[in-house]
């Protein structure tokens, strides 16, 4: 299992840095089926750093790209949320073919989480926390974002792949794999 993440934000770079990136993304891999559940990584980074709602990051860990998410405002509802202002949405969310299955997926769960909270104390947008949906068909995906904290708030019949489930974690105490609270986690780190 790898020891850290990184969450470099695409909006916070230059044109430069974000050309490096963005072809970063486009080199990602996804797993046979895997694109049935997520979309094409080089695109959905596009589209965040179109949208003002969006906030795209290329997940990075050991000096390399190993996947991408979008945090985005506005749009909780996408999940099977109630409501669309009282959540992150977590989406566009996923780690490369041959680093699936090493804990990265959790890692950059629990990184997206903070780093809605951050978003959420500096644009004062109100969110309670982040929600996303996961397909019924992908249990390494439900299951790394339940180690991550998310917990699972029903069935979602709207999303464009089948069912899914809605899973969700409000901000609070962190709390570390082993169950035990702490205000920081050095196993998850922000560029």
């Amino acid at each position: 299992m790898h020891s850290f993440v990184w969450l470099i934000p695409l909006k916070s770079l230059d044109a430069d840095g974000q050309a490096i990136q963005l072809g970063e993304a486009a080199q990602l891999e996804l797993a046979p089926g895997q694109s049935d559940f997520v979309g094409d990584p080089l695109r959905m980074m596009l589209a965040g750093l179109a949208e003002e709602s969006r906030f795209p990051y290329i997940v990075e860990s050991e000096g390399r790209a190993v996947g991408v998410l979008t945090l985005q405002s506005g749009a909780a509802r996408l999940a099977g949320w109630t409501d669309d202002r009282s959540a992150w949405l977590l989406r566009g969310f996923l780690i490369r073919r041959e680093d699936q299955g090493r804990g990265l997926g959790t890692l950059a769960a629990q990184a997206a989480f903070r780093e809605a909270g951050r978003l959420s104390a500096k644009l004062g947008g109100g969110e309670a926390g982040v929600v996303l949906s996961v397909n019924e068909g992908n249990p390494a995906g439900q299951a790394a974002y339940r180690k991550a904290g998310f917990s699972d708030h029903g069935a979602y019949l709207g999303g464009a792949a089948g069912p899914q489930r809605t899973m969700y974690r409000a901000f609070g105490a962190v709390q570390r794999p082993e169950g035990r609270a702490t205000q920081s986690d050095p196993l998850v780190k922000r560029l």
